[in-house]
């Protein structure tokens, strides 16, 4: 059984949020809330600004105007926060060890670890590949390992940028089924994709972006039966923006 500490960062509040890098406009007065419940879900095109706002409800970039906030304070570390990118880097070392590792850079006693770690690889359907070579696991496996390794800081806040990019269907149904048990155990999820089959699938709600702003934010039953907007409707329909 996981452990669970007091809640620490949620809701996270996006309050008219701007990021540009010199003259370029990432992100556009974004006003947003994570709060606790279904996973969000975050699509639109290319360069719309998705992994700029996880990487920002992450504390890993600052707001150029506007606020970041967790549970109401603008100074919170990411203690209860963790994120996996699209190609995460594997360590040259076995399965077991690479999710060792996330745990002695999460506190975990240095006693607990090897139990912890077994939970974790089992959690993710790994235990039978725990002394295997990281970079010798396939895609899907190597995404299973990151999640593991995610989970070793025990997050409120689990943050996935295209966790199933360029992954076989089987892999992706492997790693859609872990996000739904992620979620079932109480994690917030806010996950960014492009496949819309699997924004329907493991949504609750969607945020629909593009050009850095905030286009669409609602339950995903009404955001796919009648988007609010031109652009949505396009996306939803395959079409190309511009």
């Amino acid at each position: 059984m996981i452990m669970r500490a007091p809640l620490a960062d949620l809701p996270i509040v996006f309050a008219d949020v701007h990021f540009a890098v010199g003259a370029v406009t990432i992100l556009d007065r974004v006003s947003l809330t994570f709060a606790a419940g279904a996973p969000t879900v975050l699509i639109g095109p290319n360069g719309a600004g998705k992994t700029t706002v996880l990487r920002l409800a992450m504390g890993l970039l600052a707001p150029t105007a506007g606020s970041v906030t967790w549970a109401g304070r603008d100074d919170v570390g990411p203690n209860r926060r963790a994120i996996m990118f699209q190609r995460p880097t594997m360590l040259r070392r076995s399965a077991a060890g690479n999710v060792r590792y996330a745990l002695a850079a999460a506190g975990c006693a240095r006693a607990d670890r090897a139990a912890r770690a077994a939970e974790l690889l089992d959690l993710v359907g790994l235990a039978p590949l725990t002394g295997r070579p990281a970079r010798r696991l396939s895609g899907g496996e190597q995404q299973r390992l990151a999640l593991a390794r995610a989970l070793a800081r025990d997050p409120e806040l689990l943050l996935l940028d295209e966790p199933t990019a360029s992954l076989d269907p089987a892999a992706v149904k492997g790693i859609e089924d872990l996000i739904r048990t992620i979620a079932a155990r109480g994690i917030k999820v806010v996950m960014a994709t492009h496949d819309l089959g699997q924004a329907r699938r493991l949504a609750g709600d969607i945020v629909f972006m593009h050009r850095g702003r905030l286009v669409e934010h609602a339950n995903v039953e009404a955001f796919f039966a009648a988007p609010q907007t031109a652009d949505a409707a396009k996306f939803i329909r395959g079409e190309l923006l511009v």
